[in-house]
């Protein structure tokens, strides 16, 4: 029965895909992205969620991120603006909200930063 029951999720679960557009809203994918389409999944828009650049983990920076405190959105979430506060290797960089610059530039993801092995 398991072989079957497991063939049957992989069938809705085809189904389910076949149901939605080839390019999906920002809310529903989990892939990295720009820093808006990262926080505009979330329904609070991210503020209290750590955020950083992927890029950091490729040069083996650990510890770091932004927590965001603010944000404003546009296009969708595909726009906007971000301020938080800079944590870099751990230790709090400044002490209140700052803008959050490269929101478009770089791709972004949630957490803290780790070294890619």
């Amino acid at each position: 029965m398991l072989p079957t029951f497991a063939r049957s999720l992989g069938d809705v679960a085809h189904a389910i895909k076949s149901l939605l557009p080839k390019d999906l809203p920002p809310s529903l994918n989990s892939r990295p992205g720009t820093l808006y389409e990262i926080l505009s999944r979330r329904p609070d828009g991210g503020v209290g969620r750590k955020v950083h650049q992927t890029r950091w983990s490729g040069k083996q920076i650990e510890g770091s991120y932004w927590l965001i405190t603010s944000t404003k959105f546009k296009d969708a979430g595909k726009h906007g603006k971000a301020w938080g506060q800079l944590y870099w290797k751990g230790k709090l960089v400044n002490s209140g909200p700052t803008r959050i610059s490269g929101g478009l530039k770089y791709r972004w993801a949630e957490g803290v930063s780790f070294p890619n092995k």
